[in-house]
């Protein structure tokens, strides 16, 4: 099988969108993570989940558990809610990361070479020109994995 076989269309968001719409789209599907495309359609950046979640918390909290702790509950389950105008684009690493990606004729054995390489559980699919076709997520490859045919 070849990754074209196993590609799926899933939501993705741009660096404009708002963190809130992030994780909405991420749990609206739910989804291991999100692809980020620029204007064309071409995968910038795949953040896996908890790369997402990272967006969502601000740093003061996930460098001092102690601080954390103070929150009162009812603030502590909205805390993801006050995120603003924070765009996705606001909370990328400032050094550029290749984003994961296979071309359409990637077998199986590569997707999931690069999923454990790079401890991804989503892998965009591009086009010879870049442009995203679909996405891979990681149990989309387990359960191709598991119910291919030696045969084929």
């Amino acid at each position: 099988m070849q990754a074209r076989e196993i590609a799926v269309e899933l939501p993705t968001v741009t660096v404009r969108d708002p963190v809130a719409k992030a994780v909405r789209v991420m749990a609206a599907g739910h989804l291991p993570g999100l692809i980020v495309v620029d204007g064309r359609a071409r995968p910038q950046m795949v953040l896996s989940g908890t790369q997402v979640l990272r967006m969502t918390v601000p740093g003061t909290y996930q460098e001092d558990p102690v601080l954390a702790r103070t929150i009162d509950e009812a603030h502590a389950d909205l805390f993801w809610q006050e995120l603003g105008n924070l765009t996705v684009g606001d909370c990328l690493p400032r050094q550029p990361v290749r984003p994961v990606t296979v071309p359409l004729d990637a077998t199986l054995l590569e997707v999931a070479a690069l999923m454990a390489r790079l401890r991804s559980p989503l892998v965009a699919v591009v086009d010879r020109a870049g442009v995203l076709v679909g996405a891979i997520t990681l149990d989309r490859l387990l359960t191709s994995l598991a119910v291919a045919d030696p045969g084929d």
